[in-house]
C-alpha cells in the first residue's frame, strides 16, 4: 500500500496521523531523503504527537537515540550496512516500540524483512517550501 502527501513542514501532523492509522504494533520505519529533507523533523513531530516531552535531535553522531523507552531513532548515514550489523544494532530492533531509521536503504530493508521484522518506508522529496512524503507499507 502506498500513500503520497505533499505538505509543508508546519503540516506534518497530517502525515503523523496517517502513519498512526497504519501502525498498530512494533514497526521499523525507514526514512529516506536527501540531506535536510526533514527526516529528523518528522521524528520530532511524531514524538511530540504522542506526548513525549524529550528533545529530539538527529542521532548522526550517536547512531541511536531512545525516547521514553519506546521510540528508537537511528541515523546510519555514516555507517555501512556491515558496520551497522557489526555494532549489534540488528538486535536493537527486537525491542518493543517504534524504530525510525534515517538513511535506511533497500539492503537494510531486505535484511529486516528476511528476519521477519515489520517494516515500512517513508521517502521524502524536498521542493521549495513543500515536501512530498511517500509512505510504502
Amino acid at each position: 500500500m502506498q500513500k503520497v502527501f505533499t505538505l509543508g513542514l508546519n503540516e506534518l501532523s497530517v502525515l503523523v496521523a496517517s502513519l498512526k492509522e497504519l501502525i498498530n504494533e512494533d514497526c521499523i520505519i525507514l526514512l529516506r531523503g536527501d540531506l535536510a529533507s526533514g527526516k529528523t523533523t518528522f521524528v520530532k513531530e511524531y514524538v511530540k504527537s504522542i506526548g513525549i516531552k524529550e528533545e529530539v535531535t538527529s542521532p548522526t553522531f550517536l547512531l541511536q537515540s531512545i525516547y521514553a523507552e519506546k521510540i528508537f531513532h537511528y541515523d546510519v548515514y555514516n555507517k555501512s550496512l556491515e558496520e551497522f550489523i557489526s555494532l549489534g544494532l540488528l538486535e536493537e530492533f527486537e525491542k518493543e516500540g517504534l524504530h525510525f531509521v534515517e538513511w535506511g536503504d533497500d539492503k537494510l530493508e531486505k535484511i529486516l524483512n528476511e528476519y521477519g521484522f515489520k517494516t515500512m518506508s517513508i521517502n521524502i522529496l524536498k521542493s521549495n517550501d513543500k515536501r512530498q512524503y511517500t509512505i510504502n507499507a
